[in-house]
């Protein structure tokens, strides 16, 4: 089965159906420079490449690079309390009022994460306005593409809720595209998604297509967020059971965690709904290469560039296990239990790293000195990071290459990397993580138990533990067995969840999708649709902004110095993101805005 890379070829929308998306209102009355008629994308072909146009808007870099990265790392990652900004304090200064809780609508990231997520929503209704107008079609390709178009459809509009609530909803045979906010859009979300789940194949001609379990994953996840868990259970039933990938191979997880982030082993049998990249493309440019993570390398690197995205100490500590091998998910941040960490000290003094039990997942998920860091040696500590006291001393590594295959899988034609590694939108193990959850609020705390093992187990094998190095003693490179550090990790003893009762079992599963799933993405959303975010979110800044420098004083001899997060407080109402003021602003009609901003912030 061949490979589907769907960002080489990025064609030109269709002018009619172009939404109010401009930095000037004077944009929806101009004709678009180039823009290709209908009548010369009415064919099959063109109709083909539209589609293909569609899924290149998944990359969302259309307008912006980083600010609306698909991956979601600023807002769901950063702003979740995974990782700080990283960098310094005056770089991308517009990513730190998010992660503060301090949002504003004037910051124009959230307007690039508008306009990425609604030029995806125009790209798919080109599809669908197209279909009816191109003769001859076969009913199994109108069908085919109305599904592979609806899919694409919810989900940018997913994107959209999620992020700022209430949204205009466009589709096809919308006339005005000045729509108001003033609707739930689930509806039409669970609509486009049920629509794909019942239409789509289950093996696609391509690899990197949606197919039918991938929308019904995406349905159940809609339903989760929704709180429908009935309907997210009577799914998942379904899909742990019969679910395939694009190329047809049934769902499961990776003996090896570390795969699922490897642009070697991309679309593999926990691959879900992933964004297919591709490096050294011909283009010269970067832009089908994961850009969106260009700037999440540690700095003063191999990588050059930029030192953005350094996990949080909070989030190290939360690897930490008991003797038995079981997370410590109220008193991971006791002193105790804190991960040992280089925070203050020079790269020219000796440091010796964490001796305790650990989750070994915390080796695949961030860089920590004196640990190999994939094949590139140890991770060297200070000297790797751009400002240790304001973000710590941690570095991202699931976006990173190796160094033994970077000629294949990273791209250098820019000032900072690109990559061949996929960004998971779902994976198999966030399935599971779901399904466990709807399980422990309306159905057996006992199966619900099972499937956060199946995580763990995988987890828990060794052979997911062997790391790749390249060093003076080892200078060709490969795999050693030998654990990197006191790896200790169990599953759950049989009828540990019943005997605990559903709250207990819910905070398990929710602290193992926090670690399973950390640095991609998905905590802030978590911790929004939980219901927790004031909670857990406040704790996270009295943690890393004000106790963890003690902490780290209190481990090594060097000088703490200041959080990127101190004195930082979240506040209720800003589990959502504000609508874009430059939207508000565009959408006037007859003298009054359509569009409406959403409680607490400024103009609601």
């Amino acid at each position: 089965m061949k490979r589907f890379y769907i960002t080489r070829i990025a064609p030109l929308v269709l002018a009619s159906v172009l939404l109010f998306y401009s930095c000037q209102k004077s944009f929806l009355n101009k004709p678009v420079t180039g823009a290709l008629s209908v009548a010369v994308l009415s064919t099959p072909a063109g109709l083909s490449q539209t589609l293909v146009g569609a899924y290149a808007a998944l990359q969302r870099n259309q307008v912006s690079v980083w600010d609306a990265a698909p991956d979601n790392w600023i807002y769901g990652t950063v702003a979740g309390g995974d990782a700080h900004k990283g960098s310094n304090s005056g770089d991308q200064a517009g990513i730190d009022p998010i992660a503060t809780g301090a949002e504003d609508p004037s910051n124009g990231f959230f307007n690039s994460v508008w306009l990425e997520n609604y030029e995806g929503v125009t790209r798919a209704n080109s599809v669908l306005k197209l279909i009816p107008q191109i003769p001859g079609l076969t009913p199994l390709v109108v069908t085919q593409t109305t599904a592979e178009a609806k899919f694409l459809r919810a989900h940018f509009y997913f994107e959209l809720r999620r992020f700022f609530k209430m949204v205009p909803y466009v589709d096809e045979k919308t006339v005005d595209p000045n729509q108001p906010n003033t609707m739930d859009i689930y509806p039409q979300i669970e609509a486009d998604f049920a629509y794909a789940y019942a239409n789509l194949a289950e093996k696609p001609a391509d690899i990197g297509r949606v197919n039918k379990w991938a929308a019904a994953s995406y349905l159940a996840k809609v339903y989760m967020y929704e709180k429908k868990f009935a309907q997210a259970k009577a799914l998942y039933d379904v899909i742990t059971v019969s679910g395939v990938n694009s190329g047809g191979i049934p769902y499961g997880l990776l003996p090896k965690y570390k795969d699922n982030f490897y642009g070697a082993t991309k679309n593999n049998m926990e691959t879900v709904f992933s964004i297919q990249q591709v490096a050294n493309d011909g283009t010269n440019s970067i832009n089908n290469s994961n850009n969106g993570d260009m700037l999440n390398f540690p700095y003063n690197s191999p990588f050059r560039c930029c030192g953005f995205l350094q996990p949080t100490q909070e989030l190290a500590n939360s690897f930490r296990t008991d003797a038995t091998g079981l997370p410590l998910i109220y008193t991971h941040n006791d002193l105790a239990n804190l991960v040992k960490n280089d925070q203050g000290v020079a790269a020219t003094d000796p440091f010796t790293p964490d001796s305790g039990p650990l989750d070994p997942r915390i080796d695949w998920t961030m860089g920590r000195r004196g640990i190999p860091y994939l094949d590139w040696g140890p991770h060297p500590g200070v000297s790797w990071i751009r400002d240790q006291p304001s973000a710590g001393p941690y570095s991202p590594i699931k976006n990173v290459y190796y160094q033994s295959t970077d000629a294949a899988f990273s791209d250098q034609h820019l000032w900072a990397p690109g990559t061949a590694n996929p960004v998971n939108i779902i994976r198999y193990a966030d399935v599971l993580l779901m399904a466990a959850e709807a399980e422990a609020q309306i159905g057996s705390l006992d199966k619900a138990e099972s499937y956060v093992n199946m995580v763990r187990a995988r987890a828990a094998n060794p052979i997911s533990w062997a790391y790749n190095y390249k060093d003076a003693t080892n200078p060709t490179g490969g795999y050693t067995n030998v654990p990197a550090a006191n790896y200790v990790i169990s599953v759950y003893p049989v009828g540990y969840f019943s005997a605990s009762g559903q709250t207990k079992s819910l905070d398990a599963v929710y602290f193992e999708r926090k670690i399973e799933l950390a640095m991609e993405g998905h905590r802030f959303f978590d911790l929004a649709r939980w219901g927790l975010s004031v909670t857990m979110l406040n704790a996270y800044f009295k943690f890393e902004g004000t106790s963890t420098p003690g902490a780290y004083g209190s481990q090594n001899t060097g000088s703490a110095g200041t959080s990127d997060v101190a004195g930082a407080t979240f506040t209720a109402g800003h589990e959502y993101f504000p609508i874009p003021q430059a939207q508000i602003d565009l959408s006037t009609k007859n003298g009054k805005t359509v569009l409406k901003q959403i409680p607490p912030y400024p103009g609601s």
